[in-house]
Formats: C-alpha cells, structure tokens, sequence
C-alpha cells in the first residue's frame, strides 16, 4: 500500500480492524502504523497475523480473552454513546495516525455502515482521511479538499462514485473521468455522481470547495493525494468510558 500524502508529506498511517465483514482481500499494514482493534476486530487481526498495539470496545464481540490479548486495552461500558469504532479512531488520533485504513467496517448490518460512513466524514472535518475497505470497494470522505488519483491503467471498468454528505457541497469539480463537473453544486437529496469512471492513463481528481463529500471507488485503483485539507486538529476528544446520560431510567 503507497502511503496516504497531502501536496507533499505522507500522511501518518493508523490501522483499524474493526468488528464486521471481511472478504479474503489483501490486507496491508504499512510500516510504522499504529493498529488498533475495535472488539471483535482483535481476531480477525490475529487470525492475520498482525501485531496490535492496542483494542478498545465492551468485549461483547471479541473471542479472545482478554488476559491473552498483550496490548493496551480500554475497556467501554456497552451503554456509551460512541461506537467501538470511534473510539478505535480517536484512540489512532491520539497517538498520531491521520490517514487510517479500517477494515470489517463495510457489510453486515446497515446502521453500523452507515455509522462507520458517518465516521468518515467525523475524521475529514477534523484535517485527516479515512477509508473503509472492503468487498473491492473503498470508501472515504473529503471536507473542503481535494482528492487527486494518479494516472493509472484501466482494465475493464473502475467506478467511482460521490455523494454530497453535507446539505450543500459547492465548487465541486470532477477532472479526468468519463463524465466530468466544474464548479458544481451538489445536496445530499439528489444522486448526480453515481457510476463515474476512471480513464485510461488520465490523472482523476475530485475536489469540494465547500463542504463534505463522501467517495466510493474500485479498490483497483490507487490511494489518492489528498490536497487541501483543513488543519489536522489536535484531537479528537476522548474515548466514551461513561454511561450514556441518555440511558432511560426504566426502575
């Protein structure tokens, strides 16, 4: 895997193994990455192979026992309000990671994609990037940024498809692909960017000048640049090790 950059500087790699579906693909750690497991995550890294540095969730989904586990471990009550998953990124966060990979994230339930989706863009409003791998698909989002794919060879078709995640996504651009935007406005109840296509030894890019944009693309392409981001921020704010205030008192 080529590492994530901005313009010019790799971005630092943070790992996820999250709880959901995996699908015999591939799967790499790049060099100096800090991996994290969200619960149940933890086996499928080991089944892998992969070292982790650190698993937090409830333990309702992880096989393993936990004295086993030999690295870091944040335990969260199963009423929180942040998903294991969140708390799996925040914990990357602080420990460096701005360009995180996250598997089992994709397929199962429905909410929890939706959910790690909604994470996606947590993350880019926040300067860094995220992607959901899985099923020969990945999955990002961009906040007022740009997303440059280098030129690369098409065999067949290599979708890619971009969906408004905010209300309104304005000055949005697409460069280098069958059908192409300049300076659009896109909402999140229309579909206008399902099913473009990657071209043969063209350079891709797809921007937003404001706004947030979600990204889904083959898996045969290469990682993208990411240009233009927001200043990375210095946290994400905690993991959520408390009872949700929200829990209903039904005593």
């Amino acid at each position: 895997m080529a590492p994530v950059r901005t313009a010019c500087t790799p971005l630092p790699p943070c790992v996820v193994f999250a709880a959901g579906e995996y699908y015999h693909e591939p799967i790499d750690v790049p060099p100096g990455a800090f991996v994290v497991a969200a619960d149940g995550g933890y086996d499928h890294a080991r089944e892998l192979g992969v070292q982790v540095d650190a698993v937090v969730g409830d333990f309702d989904s992880v096989h393993s026992a936990r004295s086993a586990i030999g690295a870091e471990t944040v335990a969260l009550p199963p009423q929180k309000d942040d998903p294991d998953l969140l708390s799996a990124l925040k914990i990357g966060w602080a420990h460096g990671g701005r360009a995180f990979h996250i598997y089992g994230g994709l397929g199962g339930r429905v909410d929890h994609t939706i959910s790690n989706i909604q994470q996606l863009a947590f993350i880019a409003a926040h300067g860094g990037i995220a992607f959901l791998h899985g099923a020969g698909q990945i999955v990002t989002a961009i906040c007022d940024a740009a997303l440059t794919f280098p030129a690369h060879p098409v065999h067949g078709t290599q979708y890619i498809s971009v969906f408004a995640h905010s209300d309104e996504a304005r000055g949005v651009d697409e460069r280098g692909l069958a059908y192409e935007l300049h300076d659009a406005t896109m909402t999140n109840l229309q579909v206008n960017g399902l099913s473009n296509e990657f071209v043969d030894g063209l350079v891709a890019e797809v921007r937003v000048r404001r706004g947030l944009l979600i990204v889904v693309f083959d898996a045969a392409a290469p990682l993208p640049t990411l240009v233009g981001a927001p200043a990375a921020a210095e946290t994400l704010g905690a993991p959520s090790t408390h009872v949700s205030a929200a829990l209903a008192d039904r005593g």
